[in-house]
C-alpha cells in the first residue's frame, strides 16, 4: 500500500519569485545538524497535529510570511486533506533521527532545503522540506511529506 501526500505551499509561485523576488540581503549560515533535526521534527510534528485535530492554525503560524498571507488555515486545510483524511499519525518522527537523502543546502535565493526520511515501520517518513529565514528565524515555505513501504526507496 502506498500512502502520498504532497503539498508544496505556494512552491510554484515562490519558485517563480512572484511573491519574494531576488536573493536574501545577506546569505543566512547553514544551521548546525541538531537545528536542522529540530526544524525537520517540529514542522513535520506541527503538520501531524493539523492532520489528526483539523486545527491548521498552528502550522499557519510557523509558515514563512509570505506564505501565511496567502494561505489560511483554512485553505491549508484544504490542501491537506487527503493526507488528513487517511489519519496517518507521524509522531513516531519524534523519536526517530532523521536520515539524510542529499546533503543540506541554502540555495541562491536563501532557501535551506532538507531531504531525507525516518526509518520508520510499517513505511518510512520521507520528506522534502524548505525553509526561510523570515523574522529572524527558518520557517517552512514548503512541505512535502509521504508514507512509503520501507522497501521502496
Amino acid at each position: 500500500m502506498r500512502l502520498r501526500f504532497v503539498c508544496a505551499l505556494l512552491g510554484a509561485l515562490f519558485m517563480a519569485g512572484s511573491i519574494w523576488a531576488g536573493p536574501a540581503a545577506a546569505e543566512p549560515a547553514m544551521p548546525s545538524e541538531a537545528v536542522q533535526e529540530k526544524l525537520i521534527k517540529t514542522c513535520i510534528l506541527t503538520l501531524n497535529d493539523a492532520n489528526l485535530t483539523g486545527n491548521y492554525t498552528v502550522l499557519h503560524a510557523k509558515l514563512a510570511k509570505p506564505f501565511r498571507t496567502q494561505f489560511s488555515p483554512d485553505k491549508l486545510k484544504a490542501g491537506f486533506k487527503g493526507f488528513a483524511d487517511q489519519q496517518i499519525d507521524l509522531s513516531v518522527v519524534a523519536i526517530k533521527t532523521p536520515v539524510a537523502s542529499t546533503p543540506s543546502k541554502i540555495d541562491d535565493r536563501g532557501v535551506l532545503q532538507l531531504r531525507g526520511y525516518f526509518d520508520t515501520q510499517p513505511g518510512r517518513v520521507h520528506y522534502e522540506l524548505d525553509f526561510l529565514v523570515t523574522e529572524e528565524e527558518w520557517k517552512p515555505i514548503s512541505i512535502n511529506v509521504r508514507v512509503r513501504p520501507a522497501s521502496e526507496k
